[in-house]
């Protein structure tokens, strides 16, 4: 109950970067043909097996379309991220590099070396091909304690050692309910992002994954997924400027389903996808990364 008086009292002081009336569709598909797509799929504590990740990431490359590509500058096709636990990172960027994939990790811990025995440092995971890092995501907050701090830490930790934070923020079922979304998604950002400049955020990427939506099949809409970015991008220009808010990615997650994919991918202001469960079926998660375009 603190929490939720203490978000509702964010509301109003974020309530200056609610999504603007002035703000057209025209400018919202031009600033948008300019960001390149991006799909992640989180393969969380799956598969069981080095040999299942290995087959997984086969019948995955067997199946992506020619709009799929790794990043370079100019592109617009589609870039594609997996995030396998760590034993199984070097055999499966071994497969997906072949086709322009490329690996992340799903979490690092912000030391280099030490005494902290089950943690992994961002230059082990980097010396196996990884060039991205989820930070904060909403597992990590709730089953593993990570608090805006660590997060900051972790995000600042990635982008100086060259690699590319994926940043996951969202709300509750109950925050969303109470009308919160847009404070608990501000507040997290304006934490999570201290400190990272202007020119770092041409590095960093964001998820924006309800909680409620996470793993529970509930789904939520596309055009309050829409309105949820945009006031993310509203933030972003106070917080940085409208430069960095109209460059920034921003990705949708929660339950993406091939079904869904096509709509989500029609807003203008989402810009991939996050997958969770989907992305250990080959099938669907190619054809979400294949989504077609409108």
């Amino acid at each position: 109950m603190l929490r939720l008086v203490i978000l509702a009292l964010a509301a109003g002081a974020v309530a200056g970067f609610m999504p603007r009336s002035a703000r057209t569709l025209r400018r919202s598909m031009e600033m948008k043909a300019e960001r390149q797509p991006i799909m992640a799929g989180n393969w969380k504590l799956n598969p069981p097996t080095k040999t299942d990740a290995v087959a997984l990431a086969s019948a995955f490359t067997e199946l992506l379309g020619e709009e799929t590509c790794s990043v370079e500058p100019g592109e617009m096709c589609t870039e594609v991220i997996a995030f396998p636990p760590f034993p199984f990172i070097a055999p499966v960027e071994e497969i997906l590099s072949e086709v322009g994939v490329s690996v992340g990790a799903q979490s690092v811990y912000f030391e280099d070396k030490g005494a902290y025995t089950g943690a992994v440092a961002s230059s082990m995971v980097q010396s196996l091909g990884c060039e991205y890092v989820l930070c904060g995501h909403s597992e990590r907050r709730t089953v593993f304690k990570d608090d805006d701090d660590a997060i900051n830490r972790k995000v600042k930790k990635v982008l100086a050692d060259g690699m590319k934070p994926i940043l996951c923020i969202g709300e509750t079922k109950e925050e969303y309910e109470a009308g919160l979304c847009q404070a608990v998604c501000a507040v997290q950002i304006a934490k999570d992002l201290a400190g990272v400049s202007k020119e770092e955020m041409a590095n960093v990427v964001i998820a924006y994954e309800p909680v409620w939506a996470i793993g529970t099949g509930l789904v939520c809409p596309s055009d309050v997924a829409q309105e949820v970015h945009v006031g993310i991008r509203e933030f972003l220009s106070k917080m940085y400027d409208q430069d960095v808010a109209d460059a920034t990615r921003i990705q949708y997650g929660g339950s993406v389903t091939p079904e869904s994919v096509d709509e989500l991918m029609s807003k203008p202001d989402i810009d991939g996808c996050l997958v969770g469960g989907a992305s250990l079926d080959a099938a669907k998660f190619a054809r979400i990364c294949n989504f077609v375009r409108s």
